[in-house]
């Protein structure tokens, strides 16, 4: 059993008791939690929780914090009346006065759980798998393309508009929670589908690139023939467009891994003064307006352990110093909110304080939803007032 198989269940008490029911939805198994809760309210909007969860895993490890989560939406809003009738919140913003729902759904990543077809293409070059950085990123890939699959499919399996009689309702707001390979998952996700409005990275990385080469390094892979330091190109040019790391998964991560569609193979510019102009004046623009088509007005909580040896904050680090300056002063306009929290002496694990930090980043998301904020545009757009409120 690796480090990543043993650090993902947290050591606190059990969680509550929730419903789950195994729906097919477009040929994907996905436990759905939350169901029965919604069929017993009167809610009339949902917002979907999406699990993604860990390399070595499956989608049942998934249940804890969906059980969690769910509970805690619906004891602290069915108090508040959020999920009633009643709700005032719901009713202004066009919800019908039906009040607001969460169901937490997950589902099996590629290669994984009732997916595995070929073991071995899930373990890394130190377990004797010479194709690690293609099988991983493929299976990241993956998983975002079957994730935008569910999204556009997943009203018609679970609800139908009150046919015989029941309460209709409407999925509207979607929320992304990954851990470790999961959280990679979710940072293309937010970078790919406007839809997906809030993201909960635990012990993930937005850089591949900086990731993988990182793991070579460590491996003694003969492709990386010079020092890796993170802050500059050393070692790029030996390693990028070797066997390891062939030319074409360069091209994958310039489409797709966030370090890679703002920057490619560059280094990621330091941080600049909230005054200054950004250092790559000549491409202000263009990251502008990356950052306006693919992010506006969505939330990230990023969890990472100060210990972590197998995904280090180090190597997210460049990315994110520059990353929260620039949504915070350079781009604050864009409504980007950047919650980055380091949790000292906790290595590649969900520790409970993530856990309980998540429960909550989530509940408060939920709840904004259909209360004015550009979170609350299910296609990504927002109205000027909107714009105005920063989140």
């Amino acid at each position: 059993m690796t480090k990543e198989e043993q650090t993902v269940v947290p050591a606190i008490p059990a969680p509550p008791a929730v419903s789950v029911r195994t729906v097919h939805m477009a040929g994907l198994l996905v436990d759905v939690y939350g169901l029965d809760e919604v069929a017993t309210s009167s809610v009339s909007r949902i917002s979907c929780l999406w699990l993604h969860h860990p390399r070595l895993r499956k989608k049942e490890v998934m249940a804890d914090i969906a059980a969690r989560c769910v509970d805690a939406w619906w004891k602290e809003n069915a108090a508040s009346g959020a999920t009633g009738e009643a709700s005032s919140d719901v009713s202004s913003s066009g919800g019908g006065g039906g009040g607001r729902g969460l169901i937490a759904l997950a589902f099996d990543q590629r290669n994984h759980g009732t997916r595995l077809v070929h073991e071995p293409a899930n373990g890394a070059w130190r377990e004797g798998n010479q194709t690690h950085a293609q099988d991983m990123f493929g299976t990241i890939a993956g998983t975002v393309a079957d994730q935008v699959v569910l999204l556009d499919s997943v009203g018609s399996y679970l609800f139908h508009d009150g046919e015989d009689g029941g309460q209709p309702r409407t999925i509207d707001h979607h929320v992304a929670l990954g851990i470790s390979l999961g959280g990679h998952s979710v940072w293309q996700l937010m970078f790919a589908d406007p839809r997906v409005r809030t993201g909960v990275v635990v012990v993930g990385c937005p850089d591949f690139q900086y990731l993988i080469a990182d793991r070579a390094k460590k491996s003694k892979r003969a492709t990386y023939l010079s020092a890796w330091e993170g802050t500059g190109d050393d070692g790029a040019p030996s390693f990028f467009g070797s066997r390891d790391f062939p030319l074409a998964l360069v091209e994958s991560c310039r489409k797709a891994d966030p370090k890679g569609i703002l920057f490619g193979t560059s280094s990621v510019p330091a941080p600049t003064a909230p005054a200054s102009p950004p250092e790559a004046a000549d491409n202000g623009d263009a990251l502008r307006q990356a950052l306006h088509d693919r992010l506006r007005g969505k939330k990230f909580l990023l969890c990472s352990g100060g210990d972590d040896k197998l995904v280090p904050y180090r190597c997210s680090e460049p990315f994110l110093q520059w990353f929260k300056e620039a949504t915070g002063s350079l781009f604050q306009d864009e409504g980007i909110s950047v919650d980055d929290r380091v949790y000292p002496g906790v290595g590649h694990t969900f520790s409970p304080a993530m856990v309980k930090d998540s429960i909550r980043f989530v509940v408060d998301a939920v709840a904004s939803a259909g209360r004015g904020d550009p979170a609350a545009a299910a296609d990504g757009t927002a109205s000027d007032e909107q714009r105005a409120s920063k989140i």
